[in-house]
């Protein structure tokens, strides 16, 4: 298993400990900063964390059947209503993403724009 997906799992398990909170926003958050500081330290990311950092987002709109450029933090929080139950729906819907096989998922049906619903 990659480290990033390592730390996701202890990050689920513990959420207060890494993050201080379930929070979908928070850990987007702690991703980024996770990718930045191994890029700063020169170590390079495995093939499946280059997939997640570059698919999960088009793939997430796929499947929510959204267009956004809203971060894919954004999207999952604005289905579920909440930071605490949006962090629960980024596992499931990431495990979703690790066991695809294709994106033969339907075209988004509408467009939303995130920063006018809020």
């Amino acid at each position: 298993m990659s480290p990033l997906f390592e730390m996701l799992k202890k990050i689920k398990a513990r959420p207060g400990l890494y993050i201080g909170r379930a929070s979908v926003s928070d850990l987007f958050m702690f991703i980024i900063g996770y990718r930045t500081a191994r890029e700063e330290l020169s170590i390079e990311p495995t093939e499946t964390e280059l997939d997640f950092y570059g698919e999960f987002q088009p793939w997430l709109q796929k499947r929510l059947k959204m267009t956004t450029s809203n971060s894919w933090a954004r999207m999952i929080e604005f289905g579920c209503g909440n930071e605490k139950d949006g962090f629960e729906r980024f596992f499931e819907l990431l495990d979703e993403f690790l066991q695809r096989e294709d994106y033969a998922i339907a075209p988004p049906e509408h467009s939303v724009d995130l920063l006018e619903v809020s």
